[in-house]
């Protein structure tokens, strides 16, 4: 079995994520996914600036969430990361969220990257030399 690698990062939700019932707009877990996936390439050498000074953008071509618990302005939110290994041409992470002071899952889902050509923006249907020498690196293939 392929070693999966993971990131644990904690947010504040903020006042202008919520509405006026205090409840966090269902569109900001998206960017919680977000805010998951750059402190994963922080700590794992994969951010978007390392992509992109490889030559590569990774455009989002599939996000899904379930929503499971309402966040609301001031909570602490436990984001986790789980980078998927696999031989595709990707980049798929699966998200956890958690309130982070009552352990409640709040939601889950997934998203799922692909490279494309910085200049031309052309698909890269096998995976460039950089981000295999990465997969290796971390004990992914």
């Amino acid at each position: 079995m392929k070693k999966t690698l993971e990131n644990t990062t904690i947010i504040t939700v903020k006042f202008s994520e919520a509405d006026s019932l205090s409840i966090v707009w269902h569109g900001h877990y998206i960017r919680y996914f977000e805010d998951g996936r750059e402190a994963f390439g922080r700590e794992y050498g994969l951010g978007y600036l390392d992509v992109f000074n490889n030559g590569f953008v990774t455009p989002i071509v599939t996000a899904h969430c379930d929503y499971k618990w309402p966040l609301r302005y001031g909570d602490s939110v436990k984001i986790v990361s789980e980078f998927v290994p696999c031989e595709a041409a990707k980049i798929r992470f699966n998200f956890t969220i958690y309130n982070a002071d009552t352990d409640q899952l709040v939601a889950s889902g997934y998203t799922i990257q692909v490279f494309l050509d910085k200049n031309d923006f052309m698909l890269q249907l096998s995976n460039p030399p950089f981000f295999e020498e990465w997969k290796q690196q971390h004990g992914m293939i």
